[in-house]
């Protein structure tokens, strides 16, 4: 499974121009956790998150402040002035391995996607979460689809239980077998396959 597979798109962006508090009702609204923010070309240029939002943006209560009021830096307006840049990204041909690796040891927990500079999506981890909640039958229709694809309908049995597949196959190709594996592993929300051969 590659970046592209799992990745939400359309994607929403917003340019370095757009309002901070425009940007927070985009994510109220849309329940993001962030935007990527990009130029009129739609190039990458940075990323806004919730924290970038919040940060420095609440008045402290005067009725807990100790006399002298807030000393708080004075916040950005515009999405420029705060946004994230440069921003994390991963290119849609990135195993999602790699990228999960990235957003836990980096504790993000949305990605911009890229082809090239571009942005073409964004992955988060309500993405990976909803992936990986696949129902089995769901995944038994899209691997019995790419089978026929590949070698013919009827040549191959699909068996999924949890998210593993174990495929069936009535002839003796070694090679056909390990496409079929491939095949079926690149199916997003499968988290193991294998493939036999149907015993004689």
């Amino acid at each position: 499974m590659r970046a592209r597979d799992v990745m939400s798109t359309p994607v929403v962006t917003i340019t370095p121009q757009t309002p901070v508090k425009a940007a927070a009702e985009t994510l109220a609204a849309r329940g993001f956790t962030a935007l990527p923010v990009v130029d009129e070309d739609g190039w990458l240029l940075g990323v806004v998150t919730e924290a970038d939002l919040v940060r420095d943006r609440f008045p402290r209560d005067a009725r807990s402040s100790p006399a002298g009021g807030d000393a708080r830096p004075a916040a950005g307006a515009l999405v420029g002035d705060v946004m994230t840049a440069p921003a994390e990204a991963v290119g849609v041909r990135l195993d999602v391995v790699d990228v999960v690796r990235l957003m836990l040891d980096q504790h993000l927990r949305s990605l911009p996607v890229v082809d090239g500079d571009r942005v073409v999506g964004i992955v988060s981890r309500r993405d990976l979460v909803r992936t990986l909640a696949r129902s089995d039958e769901a995944l038994a229709r899209d691997i019995r689809h790419r089978l026929a694809i590949f070698g013919g309908p009827g040549r191959w049995s699909v068996d999924v239980a949890g998210g593993e597949v174990t495929i069936t196959d009535r002839f003796g190709s070694e090679t056909d077998r390990h496409v079929a594996t491939v095949l079926a592993e690149s199916v997003p929300g499968v988290l193991r396959a294998r493939c036999v051969r149907a015993a004689q």
